[in-house]
This record gives C-alpha cells, sequence and structure tokens, in this order.
C-alpha cells in the first residue's frame, strides 16, 4: 500500500534522543559560561588560587560576589570547577587550566567559546534571512573584530614564525633577506605587525574593508615603532597590484568575501610569478558526507550559517560559507590562474588547512 510508513516506532532511540538533548541545551548553557568565565578573567584568577570561596574569588578577580557565587554554581554542576562543600571553596584543576586560561594560549577553548554568545546575538536576524532571503552584514556583530583577533592570536600569530612560516621551504631566509609582503583582509593586521618585527628587512602591507580593525592594527604598529608596515583600509574585491609582491597570505579570509574568485584572481595578478600564496582557510570537505568524522563540524557550519556565509549575501555575494572545502578551494584557485596547489595540515590544528599555492 503506497503512502504507508513501515518503519517501527523506538521507543529506547527516541528517549536516548531527548537524553541528548539534554545534554545538549546543558552544554549550550555551559558555553555561555565559559566565555563570560574568560571575558571577566575568572579562570585566570583561579589558576593562581588555592580552594577558595566565592567571596575570596570575587575579591581577587575585582568582581561581584553575587555574580561569581552563581556562575561558580554553573562551574560547578558543570564539572569544570571543582567544589568542596564543607569548606565551602571552589577550585580550577590544574588539568583543566591549561585549556581554559589565557596563559594556555594557543590552547585557550575559552577563546572560541565567545562565539557563540557573539552568534546569538544575530539570531533573530538570521532567522529573518531563512524567511526573506539576504544577509547579516558586519557591522551587525558588536564585538566581532574583537573576538576574531583573539581567535586569530591563538591560531595564527602564536604558532606564525615557528611552525606556519616553514611550511613554505626557505620561506623565512628570504624574509630575513628582504622581500614584499602583502596580507589580504588582514583584520587588524597582527599577523603582518608579527612579521614586521621578525624581519625587519621585508615590507608589509595589510588590505582590509574595515576602517576600525585597520585603525587598530595602525594603532598597534605605531607603539612598536615599525616603519616597514603599511595598513590601508581596501575593498580587496577591486585592488589592481601587478606582480608587485613576493608573498601573499590570507588567514581565514577568503570564504567570507563578497566575490572570492575575484579575490583569487587579484591575489594571482598581484603575485610575482616567483611568488608564493600562502592561504589559511577552514579545514573540511565541501561534500557534508566527508565531514561526519570532523571533531568541530557542526560547530563550524553553524559559524558559517551565522557569520560566514551570510555577511557575504549582504554584499550580494556568494555565499561560499566557512564548510566551502578543500575540493572547491583548489578549483577556484586553478579557475584563478594558479598551477600548483599543496594541501598542509599541522597536528595540532584541526581546524585550518594551509594551502601553499604557486602560479
Amino acid at each position: 500500500m503506497s503512502g504507508v510508513n513501515n518503519n517501527i516506532f523506538n521507543e529506547d532511540r527516541s528517549e536516548q534522543f531527548a537524553e541528548n538533548l539534554m545534554t545538549v541545551l546543558n552544554n549550550g548553557a555551559l558555553c555561555l559560561m565559559i566565555s563570560v568565565g574568560h571575558r571577566t578573567g575568572l579562570f585566570d584568577t583561579l589558576s593562581g588560587l588555592t580552594p577558595s570561596t566565592s567571596l575570596e574569588i570575587a575579591e581577587a578577580a575585582g568582581l561581584n560576589e553575587r555574580y561569581v557565587r552563581e556562575w561558580l554554581g554553573a562551574m560547578t554542576t558543570g564539572e569544570i570547577i571543582e567544589h568542596d562543600h564543607e569548606n565551602n571553596t571552589y577550585s580550577l584543576p590544574e588539568e583543566y587550566s591549561v585549556c581554559l586560561t589565557r596563559a594556555a594560549a594557543p590552547n585557550n577553548i575559552a577563546v572560541t567559546s565567545q562565539w557563540i554568545s557573539l552568534l546569538g546575538s544575530v539570531e533573530s536576524k538570521i532567522v529573518d534571512c531563512f524567511r526573506n532571503g539576504g544577509g547579516v552584514p558586519y557591522e551587525a556583530y558588536e564585538r566581532f573584530h574583537e573576538v576574531m583577533s583573539e581567535e586569530s592570536h591563538q591560531t595564527v600569530i602564536v604558532p606564525l614564525i615557528d611552525d606556519l612560516l616553514p611550511l613554505v621551504p626557505g620561506l623565512k631566509e628570504k624574509l630575513e633577506a628582504g622581500i614584499e609582503v602583502l596580507d589580504v583582509g588582514c583584520g587588524s593586521g597582527y599577523a603582518m605587525v608579527e612579521m614586521a618585527k621578525e624581519y625587519p628587512n621585508s615590507r608589509f602591507t595589510g588590505y582590509d574593508l574595515s576602517p576600525e580593525a585597520i585603525e587598530r592594527g595602525t594603532e598597534r604598529a605605531k607603539e612598536l615603532g615599525l616603519k616597514n608596515l603599511n595598513l590601508e583600509v581596501k575593498n580587496v574585491a577591486g585592488f589592481s597590484d601587478e606582480k608587485r609582491f613576493d608573498l601573499i597570505m590570507t588567514f581565514d579570509a577568503v570564504h567570507d568575501q563578497a566575490d572570492p574568485g575575484r579575490v583569487l584572481s587579484n591575489i594571482e595578478r598581484a603575485l610575482k610569478d616567483d611568488g608564493v600564496y600562502f592561504m589559511q582557510d577552514i579545514a573540511g570537505s565541501s561534500h557534508v558526507h566527508n565531514n561526519m568524522d570532523h571533531p568541530v563540524a557542526t560547530l563550524l557550519y553553524t559559524t558559517s550559517c551565522m557569520h560566514c556565509m551570510t555577511v557575504s549575501l549582504a554584499q550580494d555575494g556568494k555565499g561560499l560559507g566557512a564548510m566551502w572545502g578543500k575540493e572547491l578551494a583548489s578549483e577556484m584557485l586553478k579557475e584563478a590562474g594558479f598551477t600548483k596547489v599543496e594541501i598542509k595540515e599541522l597536528p595540532h590544528d584541526p581546524i585550518n588547512y594551509y594551502y601553499i599555492v604557486e602560479k
């Protein structure tokens, strides 16, 4: 008989799914509290204390005790903070602090937890896009540049000199001798700041659309007295340099462009014939079935839906999203005119691929 569902309802499966959803709810709430713990410095404070009362913790952190006490309740029931109920004290295990404190960078997962509240702040706008199309613009994300700078510090700045640059054979030697370097979609330009400090003989340029981000990076460069760095407000879909740079870099910046194909073509044109394009972008496949074992696939698709994809669509763009994947990325690089694309990974970094690209 057509139209009959022959599946037998599995009560155990349904109950297990309901239990899993309760775990999801608790973990979602815990993520918000982890973000609060990071922003208020509570994890950093706790890592330096012996078991302490809520009042002692609040005073050490310079915070309101009542709020700290409730936060400790969430952290304790979430099995992050340990509680001695007889002495009414709380402590952060050393084994946990290596994932939650600023001293733990680049392994501070509390930094990444901030994305949940940041993305949640635009949920109503995203829901409207589901119904009406379009996108949510960058300016709708109140703390985007702040959080992105912290995230980039961990994923780019800390490993940059010792782990990322050696992925390109001979690159460090060329930087020491002196070459021209461009960061496309540089944000606050902290990667270029770091490289400009390390390699005074090379010259560094950064382009980004955000005046706020460029101003932040420029101020940082002035504080350090850097003379070999120039950050410019520029739409990277429109720059027209030709064979100017020995090294061009992008860090998690291509997939959310309105016209990523054009940006890649601009990069190909701006690169010298013997130059190298170094592209860091999200690790993943263009096909969802290949991402089932990815350790943070759900987080990445969510971030894509609520930020990367939508900011591109807000500009009438392609809306590639963070999970555009290595297959499509490799195809688009070749369409832009590159002939050699090598994809490398780092053992400590499950989130990013590193594309070493040549003409």
